[in-house]
């Protein structure tokens, strides 16, 4: 292995020594395997190239203080892959073969985990596509379930900082009683015309309102939204947001500091009485918002005016990373350490 410096890694791919894999042919998956190839050998008529039959998970591995590796809420990313399958048609993996693959894949590239107070970890990505040469729409019969780990920075340049956000009416993420709810590459593939053309005025990402109406807060770029007023985490309630793993902690987390908590809609005009915002997802953990743009009205949505993360986005986001580290005791079981 090169020498990685480790603190000054960004979000992107590293190679590492072996990925895991299992195929399904003829209704039945076989065995898990493991490859050192980087590469697959696919046809070029392949469902997944044509028709976006596939799905994908994002999760990841600590160091702890004491050595050990932790990887945070395995069963909530085998339980969200399982949804994604279900929504696009594809053979859900048989019960326990998602969690024997990544603490597999982690044990197996266990040098890769970076050190205890690097600012990095070890990001797993599975995923899981139709491979089965085919011109006419309909599911494939062959799949292909591939997971393999990166070490990784922090999802934005600045870690644990607030970013400039602007919010979107040109485009939509994803529509009601679409793909949404799944985590479907044609959802990310749906948001790059809008990203892109947040970073060149300068935005972190983009942000989506509701795709019927334009009037109710849905995603920001592909991370979850929350709001903080009154002593109340409020996050948006809709079936075309992505159930985030992280969010759905940091919910649990506010109610363990005292906060209420609330999943309902949320009209745009809400947000001038936020007191701080933020998104929030596996990559990112919390991407606290400073402020966030409406272009089209010439108004702007200010949550932190001194450029600084609230106390509260603070606080969930310590929380939080302290339990994925093992600094702080995991009450709710959302830890698997590996032997």
């Amino acid at each position: 292995m090169e020498s990685i410096n480790w603190s000054e890694l960004s979000f992107g791919y590293i190679k590492t020594d072996c990925n895991i894999r299992c195929e399904y042919h003829n209704g039945a998956w076989g065995q898990l395997e493991t490859h050192t190839d980087e590469y697959i050998n696919m046809h070029m008529a392949a469902t997944c190239l044509h028709y976006a039959q596939e799905a994908f998970e994002g999760l990841k591995a600590f160091r702890g203080k004491d050595g050990k590796i932790r990887i945070f809420r395995i069963d909530e990313n085998e339980k969200r892959l399982g949804s994604s399958c279900d929504g696009i048609k594809m053979p859900r993996l048989p019960k326990g073969y998602f969690r024997e693959a990544v603490l597999s894949v982690v044990k197996k590239n266990a040098r890769f985990v970076p050190p205890y107070e690097s600012g990095a970890s070890l990001y797993i990505r599975p995923v899981l596509f139709g491979y089965t040469p085919q011109i006419g729409v309909n599911p494939a019969k062959d799949y292909l379930f591939i997971i393999f780990v990166s070490p990784v920075g922090p999802y934005f340049k600045g870690g644990f900082s607030t970013n400039p956000y602007v919010i979107t009416r040109k485009h939509d993420r994803s529509a009601p009683l679409g793909t949404g709810i799944y985590k479907v590459g044609g959802n990310y593939a749906a948001s790059l015309a809008a990203h892109e053309e947040a970073h060149e005025k300068g935005y972190s990402s983009e942000f989506y309102l509701d795709a019927k109406e334009k009037k109710y807060i849905d995603e920001c770029g592909a991370a979850n939204f929350f709001g903080i007023k009154n002593n109340t985490y409020i996050t948006p309630k809709s079936t075309s947001i992505l159930p985030s793993i992280t969010n759905k902690s940091l919910m649990v987390l506010a109610e363990d500091l005292g906060l209420k908590v609330e999943r309902r809609p949320i009209p745009e005009e809400e947000l001038d009485s936020f007191e701080e915002a933020g998104a929030c997802g596996t990559a990112a953990v919390i991407s606290p918002i400073e402020r966030l743009d409406d272009i089209d009205n010439n108004k702007s949505y200010v949550f932190s005016k001194e450029g600084k993360p609230g106390p509260i986005c603070t606080k969930l986001y310590n929380k939080l990373r302290a339990i994925q580290y093992g600094d702080e005791a995991d009450i709710h079981n959302w830890i698997t350490v590996l032997d």
